[in-house]
């Protein structure tokens, strides 16, 4: 399914969207705004690119960041449910991670975890490893996923 026919299955469900992002800063707002029409399914986007965006915008707990670090599935699901919270979506997901270059052991440029928080259901939240692709390509590779686990939870009815 593409952009245009994840529009239309929100469309059709009655469901708005939203998307907190990090380190794709707006691509899959972007994506989906790009479509003629989107405005009546698309609510809203928060770009909180640093964790003092991440706390004030969404709602993250410094807590949450002190004890695992931005680029985690924790911080990634509280920031879905921030969204979902902090909008008039019924749907939202969520992208934190390490584009490059650079990272670390522990995270490895390429980690980019998900949320994707729907109204009713609870929160999931996953991790993907893309690898050194380039900061483009990780930032494209993640809002490529992100698009996807969307339309996961269109199709599904849940979260994912």
């Amino acid at each position: 399914m593409n952009v245009e026919g994840l529009l239309a299955r929100a469309r059709a469900a009655g469901i708005m969207i939203a998307a907190a992002e990090s380190c794709t800063g707006g691509m899959v707002m972007a994506a989906l705004t790009a479509v003629p029409g989107s405005s009546d399914v698309v609510d809203r986007g928060f770009v909180t690119y640093s964790n003092a965006a991440k706390i004030e915008m969404l709602g993250v707990s410094p807590k949450t960041l002190r004890r695992h670090g931005a680029v985690s599935t924790e911080v990634a699901a509280e920031m879905a449910e921030g969204a979902l919270r902090n909008s008039g979506a019924q749907l939202a997901v969520s992208i934190t991670g390490i584009a490059g270059p650079g990272g670390s052991e522990h995270k490895p440029e390429g980690r980019v975890c998900f949320g994707v928080a729907r109204s009713g259901a609870p929160v999931q939240a996953e991790m993907r490893d893309f690898g050194t692709l380039g900061r483009a390509g990780v930032r494209r590779a993640a809002c490529d996923h992100a698009l996807a686990l969307l339309i996961t939870a269109l199709r599904t009815g849940s979260a994912v």
